[in-house]
């Protein structure tokens, strides 16, 4: 059996912090209808600007939040939040590419809603998945490279027993994890920070793991992580 943890470490810093996830067993991520997916990416980029109505791109409450966040743990110079990314690059015009399904889907839902998703595959955890602050040697090798880049002491990563799985919270994610056309089981996860967006952060979560369900089949299960609840099993 395999768990996802939130270890304590996480929630003394970032207590009111809720954590969805949908875990995916037995899905088809291999790509069938492409213009599907690249529809549901070019939606979600229009529905993205309703969330970026400052012209102050940094005084959207969006990036905000996050970029306080960030503030409170040691973080890699220029490092910002997944959803920062993603809302940066449609700011300016610029489109989001299609990957794979999976990866698809939860960049369309993190672009509707605003929140931060990411997904890994399962079936490469070694050990329990663990959402904590880092020892600061961990193994960390992410896509594009092959230098290994641990976090910084006390940055707060996803890990498990053999690395980093995901760098500052929601930044950069490990090659060694990353969803493929192959992935049948997904851990895919949404991250709230803002309180007063409890309600929009739940329907997402319905949101995405309803879409996955309809798209690719297989079974589907939701949790909500938070003080009172810190692990949910994934296998």
């Amino acid at each position: 059996m395999k768990k996802f943890i939130v270890e304590d470490e996480f929630w003394n810093l970032f207590p009111n912090a809720k954590i969805g996830v949908v875990i995916c067993h037995g899905i088809d991520n291999k790509i069938k209808d492409t213009d599907r997916y690249k529809k549901m990416i070019s939606e979600a980029e229009k529905d993205a600007l309703n969330h970026i109505k400052d012209s102050d791109f940094s005084n959207n409450t969006a990036i905000k939040v996050w970029r306080d966040v960030f503030k409170k743990f040691k973080t890699k110079k220029g490092a910002r939040s997944s959803i920062e990314a993603l809302l940066k690059r449609v700011s300016n015009g610029n489109h989001i590419n299609s990957i794979n399904p999976l990866v698809d889907i939860y960049n369309s839902v993190s672009l509707k809603y605003a929140f931060p998703c990411g997904g890994e595959n399962i079936d490469t955890f070694v050990g329990d998945l663990k959402l904590t602050q880092a020892v600061g040697n961990e193994n960390f090798i992410t896509l594009g490279t092959d230098t290994n880049s641990p976090p910084y002491e006390s940055e707060i990563i996803y890990k498990d027993e053999e690395g980093a799985v995901c760098r500052c919270w929601n930044w950069r994610e490990s090659v060694r994890t990353m969803l493929t056309e192959d992935t049948t089981n997904a851990f895919l996860c949404i991250e709230l920070i803002d309180k007063n967006r409890f309600e929009e952060f739940e329907e997402a979560l319905q949101y995405l793991g309803e879409t996955v369900r309809e798209n690719l089949g297989g079974s589907i299960n939701i949790g909500i992580l938070d003080t009172a609840h810190s692990e949910i099993k994934i296998i």
